[in-house]
């Protein structure tokens, strides 16, 4: 790789103020734009039908865009037929402003009125080359030569509005942004100003590009904040950004950009646009609501719209995407899970509004997805947290605390010995196999209990094919079990802890209980599920008693 091949091809302002470092915030949502439809559309290996374009307008529609780049009308016919189809089929409402794209080119500019003839509100969006390489590789024209390509199409736009049936306000960009002199794009961008003479009530959008971003965001953040000081008509001027992500840092660029000045943002959903796509208007949107700001964008079911882009597009949304990958809310980590598993009882203990959950920037909720499948899932990194996590969400078990290393260490060794994650119905299945339903040796299938100076139990053991009733003595009903069980097999241990609680609700919920034994200083843990909770109690015995290595001698 050849390092010095390679320069800066960036400009600075000539007066850097710097005024946006100051802020910590953004405070307002911007006005958002989806170019999915333009921008998105034309990188797409197969570029979308009219029906599937159509289909995606109503639901950027409903996630609340108000100003959608429906297309480039003079580039083909799908393109052409789309900005009819929405104008004839009345599919814009009365509260959202469509936007099409047209090159500074006489014929192109005249195709583009054609096209948006009557709509009820359109953006004619203007844009020419004015980066150094353009002018003199591509166009070999001075720098007066190519502002008079921007005056031109900048005059003619506002004569076919007038003599065109609809309602039109106007866009420049200086396309190739990043690669030209900074006061020289705004000299540019004024004299188109000076042609539309924008008012309050009939606001000019200057469009600033990283056609392909070359500089770091802070940089950015200083040209963006010399054009904003620097633009004639400012308070009828809307500023607006057009990020890309050649280098990554498209949101950075957005959100610099918005401290420096800007009042809008173009942009796609998940980032889909030339090369390296465009910004992601998701992820700047859902960052701000993070801080508290209502984007005015609706993501509330991001699965559903993921699902819609996917198939429109036949593009595929990355497993980290920001807040719409499959695993961008998932645990698999043993502290993170713990820490999480922590931070939602803390949440609902303390019956909290303000979300502070650990390793969790927002509440998966907030974009329609659960808790219990996306949140914490189990690999053979987890931990004893996140099975207890995954057992209490779904089935209702809460481990007691002293049984969770032991179950987490099961789980863990099963998916590192298959090499595979643990569903949570894998996990139970483990846990019911192992805790639940392990009784190798021996059952009681029957107990009748008498009060006789203490507790007597009368056990049924089923041991083989061969049953027999065994009385005993005990300080409590548990106990008095127990003692049947060490007179038959002739063994003794202790009783270590015994733990219950309901599964359900309800007069025939069921109830779980945990009984853990002792011998020789190993512990062993038994569960029992049962609407009376005497005898969950001696199921979890007779599990943990099973577990005896002397009863398989």
């Amino acid at each position: 790789m050849n390092n010095k091949k390679y320069e800066r091809a960036y400009f600075m302002p000539p007066v850097c103020t710097y005024d946006w470092v100051k802020k910590d915030h953004i405070d307002t949502p911007p006005i958002w734009c989806s170019v999915d439809l333009r921008d998105g559309n034309q990188a797409l290996i197969e570029p979308m039908s009219l029906e599937e374009k159509l289909e995606f307008f109503s639901m950027l529609v409903e996630i609340g865009f108000k100003e959608i780049e429906v297309g480039f009308p003079a580039a083909s016919d799908t393109e052409y037929e789309f900005m009819r189809a929405l104008i004839e089929r009345n599919m814009i409402p009365d509260d959202v402003t469509v936007q099409v794209l047209t090159q500074a080119r006489e014929h192109i500019i005249k195709k583009t009125f054609e096209a948006v003839k009557g709509a009820p509100h359109a953006v004619i969006h203007l844009y020419n080359s004015t980066s150094v390489a353009q002018r003199e590789q591509v166009f070999k024209k001075s720098k007066e030569e190519v502002k008079k390509i921007a005056i031109d199409g900048a005059k003619l736009l506002k004569k076919l509005a007038d003599e065109t049936e609809g309602n039109f306000s106007f866009e420049y960009s200086p396309e190739s942004f990043p690669g030209t002199e900074v006061d020289y794009a705004v000299e540019v961008c004024n004299a188109v100003l000076d042609v539309w003479q924008p008012d309050a009530s009939n606001k000019a959008i200057i469009n600033i590009p990283t056609t392909v971003e070359n500089a770091m965001p802070h940089v950015f953040a200083t040209q963006v904040e010399y054009i904003h000081k620097n633009l004639k008509y400012r308070d009828a001027v809307i500023l607006s950004l057009h990020p890309h992500n050649d280098r990554g840092s498209g949101v950075s660029d957005a959100e610099l950009g918005l401290l420096a000045g800007a009042d809008r943002i173009e942009g796609t959903l998940f980032g889909n646009g030339e090369r390296t796509g465009n910004v992601d208007i998701i992820t700047v949107a859902m960052n701000m609501l993070s801080h508290g700001v209502d984007p005015k964008l609706d993501f509330s079911n991001m699965p559903v719209i993921r699902e819609k882009y996917e198939r429109f597009t036949r593009m595929k949304v990355h497993e980290r995407q920001p807040y719409a990958g499959d695993l961008v809310f998932t645990a698999f980590s043993g502290s993170h899970q713990d820490a999480i598993a922590k931070g939602m009882q803390w949440r609902e203990d303390k019956k909290l509004d303000v979300w502070s959950v650990p390793y969790l920037p927002i509440d998966p909720k907030d974009v329609g997805r659960t808790y219990d499948s996306d949140v914490i899932r189990i690999n053979s990194q987890s931990g004893k947290g996140g099975v207890n996590y995954i057992l209490k969400q779904n089935f209702g078990i809460s481990l007691p605390d002293k049984m969770r290393e032991e179950v987490g260490y099961k789980m863990k060794s099963v998916s590192d010995e298959a090499h595979k994650e643990l569903t949570p119905q894998w996990v139970y299945e483990i846990f019911e196999e192992n805790y639940i339903n392990a009784r190798p040796h021996f059952n009681i299938t029957e107990c009748h209990f008498k009060q006789v100076d203490g507790i007597m139990a009368e056990a049924t053991i089923v041991c083989g094919d061969k049953k027999t009733v065994v009385d005993a003595l005990g300080n409590g009903r548990l106990d008095a079990v127990s003692n049947t069980i060490k007179q038959f097999f002739g063994i003794s241990y202790q009783l270590s802890t015994y733990e219950e609680h309901a599964l359900t609700q309800g007069s025939s919920s069921k109830a779980i209980a945990y009984v853990s034994i002792t011998d020789e200083g190993k512990v062993f843990w038994g569960v029992g599920i049962d609407e009376d909770i005497i005898k969950a109690s001696i199921s979890a015995l007779c599990v943990a008693v099973n577990k005896l290595p002397r009863l398989g001698e």
